[in-house]
């Protein structure tokens, strides 16, 4: 079993910046392909981003290009994910995810493909 926990969610106004963190443990970190996803109210589980075991790939959904990036330390066993220009569209409970399947061959933003997933962080963004 691998565990994550989400941490740096919290209240910020638009146009405010937000670090999350994603710490991994019981499994080799650097195995696996992560991701973030996004649960806003009363809307479905949404992808935002992911990256590859090494860090050299990454991809982004369309709405959050050029203000997002997701990164990985894998001597620390974590995943951030950078959040800036946040709007209020952006309010959402975000969490991470990993696969242990190769990054080049899955489905990326299809949330089946990850076999673990933390709890979540709450992001509130104000107008």
């Amino acid at each position: 079993q691998m565990q994550l926990v989400e941490s740096g969610g919290g209240l910020v106004q638009a146009g405010g910046s937000l670090r999350l963190s994603c710490a991994a443990s019981g499994r080799t970190f650097s195995a696996y392909s992560m991701a973030w996803f996004r649960q806003p109210p009363g809307k479905e589980r949404e992808f935002v981003a992911s990256i590859s075991w090494s860090g050299s790939t990454t991809d982004y959904t369309d709405f959050v290009k050029g203000r997002f990036t997701i990164s990985r330390a894998n001597a620390r066993n974590t995943l951030y994910l950078q959040m800036n220009s946040l709007k209020p569209e952006d309010t959402a409970v975000y969490y991470c995810a990993a696969s242990p399947r190769t990054y080049g061959t899955i489905v990326k933003t299809n949330a089946r493909n990850y076999d673990y997933w933390g709890q979540g962080t709450q992001v509130t963004v104000s107008s």
